[in-house]
């Protein structure tokens, strides 16, 4: 029995190492643990394989029945925390678009007393409708802020699921969520938050085919994802139609914020990052590692620039980067300027 536990963990591990998702890992351990089952119903008693792995398969079926009680308790537990959701969303309010629900002002309070925003402020922020490209580590505090602050309609899209890997840093998902769809996890917590705000998830990819149509239904987009390819497609068709586009990224201790508006003047984000540096000069967070907050301090900061560019409130990063150094408690702005020779935007004369 040791030697079938010591193959399990094994499994475990190499799953772990190559980063297989833990329902992968799960099925491995089943198949082995009928293979074993099998290996006891099939052979003759004394056969060395039966010796090796527990002698009789009687302890394997205890061992099976035990995890079948303790899968059913999940689903059954699952289910139970599902049906309280459900009764959660019936009973909250039904959203409507651009118009303020009674009550829903007494939350925007704060944003109200200040001068910079005020009723009129409030409302712009309602009517808005805001897409955020991706619900990982910069996604999650924006999208939470984004619907703690009022607007009114917000979309995600994102294609992963919440895995364990992301709790450390992606602030919107639970450990109950592991599994889930990310932009489903993202809905239940926003919604949580503010029942007033009109979520729209999208589990899927971003690819050309769908991004012209779902960025024309938004009036301002963020990005936070973590790859060029994906980037370059919200740069490219974000300034084709106009929209402001408000970008995070992040590497280890450091993280960076600007605001790509074209039309209104500034740079795209290709004008700035001609082309995609090469894998090894740019690596994942996985690959690099990221600290935990860092993802909560720069999605904080494209939030702000958002509530900022919806309601006309102060200057937002637009021909700038904000660049902060968490190692060293640094922030420091650079200018940034548009490229004539940009193939996107050509300095902002082809928006």
């Amino acid at each position: 029995m040791v030697l079938v536990l010591g193959l399990a963990a094994l499994l475990w591990g190499i799953g772990h190492l190559f980063g297989a998702p833990r329902q992968a890992r799960l099925y491995m351990i089943g198949l082995l643990y009928v293979a074993v089952l099998a290996l006891h119903l099939v052979l003759p008693d004394g056969h060395p394989l039966r010796m090796a792995t527990g002698e009789s398969a009687a302890l394997w079926l205890i061992v099976g029945g035990f995890f079948v009680l303790v899968l059913a308790y999940r689903v059954f537990l699952r289910r139970l925390r599902g049906q309280a959701e459900a009764r959660e969303q019936a009973d909250a309010p039904t959203p409507v678009p651009g118009a303020f629900a009674d009550g829903e002002l007494d939350r925007y309070a704060r944003h109200i007393v200040l001068r910079e925003l005020g009723g009129p402020g409030q409302k712009r922020l309602k009517q808005a409708r805001v897409l955020v490209v991706g619900a990982g580590g910069l996604g999650s505090p924006a999208l939470l802020y984004l619907a703690a602050a009022g607007v009114g309609t917000i979309g995600v899209i994102d294609d992963d699921v919440v895995d364990a890997g992301n709790l450390q840093r992606q602030v919107i998902h639970r450990d109950a969520h592991l599994g889930m769809p990310k932009v489903f996890s993202a809905e239940i917590a926003m919604k949580a938050l503010n029942p007033y705000a009109d979520l729209r998830p999208y589990k899927r990819r971003l690819t050309p085919d769908i991004v012209a149509d779902l960025l024309a239904e938004y009036d301002l987009v963020l990005d936070g994802t973590d790859n060029f390819e994906t980037r370059y497609l919200v740069n490219r068709v974000a300034a084709e139609q106009g929209k402001p586009l408000i970008s995070g990224a992040l590497s280890q201790w450091e993280g960076q914020v600007s605001v790509f508006d074209p039309k209104a003047g500034g740079p795209c984000y290709q004008c700035i990052f001609a082309e995609a540096p090469a894998p090894e000069l740019a690596p994942s967070c996985a690959q690099a590692g990221v600290l935990g907050p860092l993802p909560g301090v720069v999605g904080s900061m494209m939030a702000v620039e958002a509530v900022k560019q919806i309601t006309g409130a102060g200057a937002v990063l637009r021909g700038e980067m904000l660049i902060y150094d968490a190692l060293w408690g640094e922030t420091r702005k650079i200018t940034l300027r548009p490229r004539a020779d940009c193939p996107v935007c050509k300095g902002g004369k082809a928006v």
